[in-house]
């Protein structure tokens, strides 16, 4: 399941880059015409370095999968290791989002930053993922503070 929500967390930071972003910044344009002038400015999305951060994430992703399958790594750590990747999604999105936002805000006249929602749902999902990462550690450090029985 945690993959799954990894991979779908990359694809849709994908999708805000390179689709949904410069579709609302750039509204009556079509996708092609906003790359287009884009170009024309010397601007682009960044298509590879999205492509690279989308590959990244989803071969951790599968990396952890591959490892919890062959029995190298216990739940626990799993759970762990997948929230943090979830937390790593946010500054990866910002890495992958930079230029491709500032190239926006150059040739539009517009603020780089976010311009359709997604972005955002997806920081509130590592926040999310960072809260659960601290209560997962309040967990474990009560569970193992308390006396055994004799």
């Amino acid at each position: 399941m945690g993959v799954v929500v990894i991979a779908a967390y990359a694809v849709v930071g994908a999708m805000q880059i390179l689709v949904w972003n410069p579709l609302a910044a750039v509204p009556g344009k079509s996708l092609d015409q906003i790359r287009n002038e884009m170009a024309a400015a010397g601007g682009s999305l960044g298509e590879p370095v999205v492509g690279g951060f989308v590959a990244i994430g989803i071969a951790l992703a599968l990396a952890l999968l591959a490892g919890a399958a062959l029995g190298r790594v216990r739940p626990g750590p799993v759970i762990v290791l997948g929230l943090v990747l979830l937390v790593l999604g946010a500054p990866a999105y910002w890495i992958a989002s930079f230029g491709a936002g500032m190239s926006i805000a150059d040739t539009f006249a517009t603020h780089g930053g976010d311009h359709a929602p997604w972005g955002w749902m997806l920081q509130w999902i590592s926040l999310g993922a960072l809260v659960g990462l601290a209560v997962f550690a309040v967990t474990l450090g009560l569970r193992r503070r308390r006396p055994r029985a004799a």
